[in-house]
Parts: structure tokens; sequence; C-alpha cells
């Protein structure tokens, strides 16, 4: 299982960044888990979007959701999408729907959103939609997700993905998504090859219910779990990566990387 980092930023984007987007590959089936603000011109220099079998939202902020709309927007005007040739595209009777899987109530908020400067039903109509609940499993190909509810400021799931690749055991991958520390990530992630884990915060909250974690906290949360190897990420440029990275390391003696746009991980 290999996954490449589209975009590790957090809210707002890093000069000349995205925000969050991993593509996850597994014997010629992709996946990719979240579509944030820049993230699929990104894919496109790694893949053709109408390859990508499914796109996971992992919860309903923007910076994890918000380029579905570009991506919408191509599946249902691209000149190889249309029924009929165009120019050098011959024309198709069957235009590429990717699976999408999101939260519960996802549909009405695509809605909303999109609904205020066009056609409600873009998405809708672009995606093939499934509203997944946390504990569910869903196959896509190779790959096996698991959806666990984690705490942030609105429904979030954590995703495991699991690929047998052919071994008697299967190669684990944890996507943390934006989570406050937590006890269920820890159980979630136990035993994980690799753990993909927020690390947004220079320090904690200082009021208020939290919804973050800071790289301290994200490598406590690696040991607890024993997991092989952790990446932080969701942070932006203008943290210290090198300064995240040793306060990652503090807690967790295995090997811990600092996600950039273009790394590569083989599990």
């Amino acid at each position: 299982m290999r996954i490449t980092v589209l975009g590790k930023s957090p809210s707002w984007q890093d000069a000349g960044g995205a925000c969050s987007g991993y593509l996850v590959e597994e014997a010629g089936t992709f996946v990719l888990l979240d579509c944030g603000n820049g993230v699929f011109s990104k894919l496109r220099r790694y893949r053709d979007y109408l390859a990508v079998d499914a796109v996971v939202i992992s919860h309903l902020h923007a910076d994890h959701f918000l380029d579905l709309v570009p991506y919408a927007y191509a599946l249902t005007y691209a000149p190889r999408q249309q029924p009929v040739a165009v120019d050098r595209w011959p024309g198709t009777p069957q235009p590429a729907r990717p699976r999408l899987l999101v939260p519960r109530g996802a549909r009405q908020t695509f809605r909303r959103v999109v609904g205020a400067w066009g056609s409600e039903d873009l998405i809708d109509d672009a995606f093939d939609i499934h509203e997944y609940a946390p504990g569910e499993e869903v196959q896509v190909g190779p790959l096996q997700l698991r959806f666990h509810e984690v705490p942030h400021w609105l429904p979030t799931c954590a995703i495991d993905v699991r690929a047998s690749g052919g071994g008697a055991r299967p190669s684990r991958f944890i996507y943390g998504a934006d989570t406050a520390p937590t006890d269920e990530l820890v159980r979630f992630a136990s035993g994980a090859d690799l753990l993909m884990i927020e690390a947004t915060l220079p320090r904690p909250e200082r009021d208020g219910v939290r919804g973050h974690l800071t790289p301290a906290e994200a490598g406590e949360h690696g040991s607890r779990a024993n997991v092989g190897r952790l990446v932080i990420t969701h942070f932006s440029d203008e943290m210290d990566e090198l300064w995240a990275r040793r306060e990652a390391e503090r807690a967790f003696a295995g090997p811990v990387s600092v996600a950039r746009e273009g790394a590569v991980y083989d599990v």
C-alpha cells in the first residue's frame, strides 16, 4: 500500500500548498482521503482524476472537502466525460462517477454550499455518494476501510485502511483526521503500521473545547498506540517543522516523519 501526500496544510494553505488530501494506492485501486482546498490540482500531478475509485471525506470542515467542488465540475463538464465527441475525445455513454464516502448529513451540506451559486445537485450528480456511519466497514477493491469517531468540533471519523497485499497479515494505515486528545484514537490505531496524525497546534487551545493536537501530543498518541511509524501532518508552514518533529520524537521512540507535499510512504 502506498500513500502520497497531496496536501498537508491546516485550514489555511501553505504558500503554494493545499489543505488535507492523501492518495492511497493498492494493486491498481486509488482512494483519495479528504479533498481540501487545492487538493484537486495536486491530484492531477500524480493520477488521472477519472481513475480514482473512491473519495473519502473524514468530516465536513471546508479544508477537508472544499475541492469536491472543482472535482465535481470536472466530472460534469470535462470534454471526455460528454456523451458525444468533443475535440479529440470520442464521447462516452458511461462517464466516470467515482464513489464518494461521506459522513451522515453530507448531502445536505453539499447542496447548501453549491446551491448558493448554482445547481445544488452538482456533487450529487457527479459522484456515487454513500453516507457512512462510525463503525461501518467499506470495501474498495483490495482496500478495506473502517471508520471510528474521534472528538472534534463536528462529527469526525479517523479511518483505518487495510490491504492484504497477499501476505498473512494485512498492512494497516491509520488516518487520524482532526481530533482533540483522545483515548479513542489510541485504541483505534493500536498496532498499526503507520499512523498519520495531525499536529496542528504549537500549544494546546487555551479556552473552550479542544479540537486539535500539538506535535508532542501526536507523539504521545503514537507511543500509546504502539504504532510502527508516525507521520505528523495538518500544520502550517509558519510552524518550524524541525521543532515539530523533535516534539513528537520526545514521546514516540519509533521513526517520525513530517508530511510534505509529494512525500510517499509505503506500508
